[in-house]
């Protein structure tokens, strides 16, 4: 089978088209033949180690596992003999810890995969899990509900589109800030307010909130201290020295800096299958490229200009 792999850490050059072996399912996993996956921020810190951190987990001279990629859209090719849920010819979605980026891909059942929503395309369905799993995983943490006075910051990224349509839907008052490009988007997903960053700071407006998302990492605690509401949340989805001042406004001050490192499940994939059926929820995608141009995408997200995100389609990806 067809795989973008990698054998060393570094610039999206590092990753080439190479015929690998196809998996084949233990008796608790299902085969998918993938029709669709992304390239996420998650994938390019994972291929250039950056920062260092992630080499404990992934190697520290080179990548244990050649193959990027975390999330999926495709249809079951092959089932082990214990699995139930699922069935050949089965429509899937979700997330795995790496391999995505492949023709194929085995998934244990009773990991974060579910039947995929119905009405919508492998392309779509394939852009719906990193993004919600994360922006959902920040607003449990930070217990954002009804009245919960949120600011996303970076709203029109992965994350970002989907912690403007999480926190309405959990019935906060969403303040989104991007660029002027995409304030239109942001608009369209049911923020209250869209704030253009390059006409006006946020920091500066006198306007206070319960919780401040930064989606993107281009933010700070310090800068946004002073639009937080006594007892207000920073939540950090990236940079190291947050987790530094998480410990120490955990124990110093009124403002706290939070992170969230819950791990997606098979009920979280469901609950954003349901929302997307309902009307409450959808994917953004900016850009599509083959497979083979993998290498393209990876430029693309790591420029840190996308909208939503970036998908790779492989043959037979369009839905029935």
């Amino acid at each position: 089978m067809r795989a973008m792999v990698y054998d060393r850490y570094g610039r999206p050059e590092v990753v080439r088209l190479e015929e690998v072996e196809r998996p084949v399912p233990k008796e608790n996993e299902v085969l998918v033949r993938v029709h669709a996956t992304t390239v996420s921020r998650t994938d390019s810190h994972m291929r250039r180690a950056e920062p260092f951190v992630w080499r404990f987990f992934l190697g520290l001279r080179r990548p244990k596992q050649r193959i990027l990629g975390t999330e999926l859209a495709g249809e079951v090719d092959a089932v082990g003999a214990a699995v139930t849920e699922f069935q050949v010819g089965d429509r899937v979605f979700g997330l795995r810890n790496f391999g995505t980026h492949a023709e194929f891909v085995c998934v244990r059942e009773s990991s974060a995969l579910a039947h995929m929503p119905s009405g919508l395309s492998f392309e779509e369905a394939a852009a719906v899990c990193d993004g919600a799993r994360q922006a959902l995983g920040h607003l449990r943490r930070a217990n954002v509900g009804a009245g919960t006075r949120l600011l996303v910051y970076g709203a029109s990224g992965s994350c970002g589109t989907a912690a403007v349509q999480l926190g309405k839907y959990f019935g906060a008052r969403v303040t989104a800030v991007c660029n002027t490009e995409n304030v239109g988007v942001v608009r369209s997903l049911g923020a209250d307010e869209v704030i253009d960053y390059l006409q006006e700071d946020f920091t500066k407006n006198g306007e206070t909130y319960d919780v401040i998302l930064d989606a993107v990492g281009k933010h700070s605690f310090l800068r946004s201290r002073g639009s937080l509401k006594p007892g207000g949340l920073f939540v950090a989805t990236d940079r190291l020295h947050n987790l530094v001042l998480a410990l120490w406004t955990k124990r110093i001050g009124d403002k706290k800096v939070i992170f969230d490192m819950s791990k997606t499940t098979k009920r979280d994939v469901l609950f954003f299958k349901e929302l997307i059926e309902a009307g409450r929820y959808r994917p953004v995608i900016d850009r599509r490229y083959p497979l083979e141009d993998a290498v393209e995408a990876h430029r693309y997200v790591d420029a840190m200009v996308k909208t939503g995100n970036v998908v790779l389609t492989l043959d037979g990806s369009q839905a029935r």
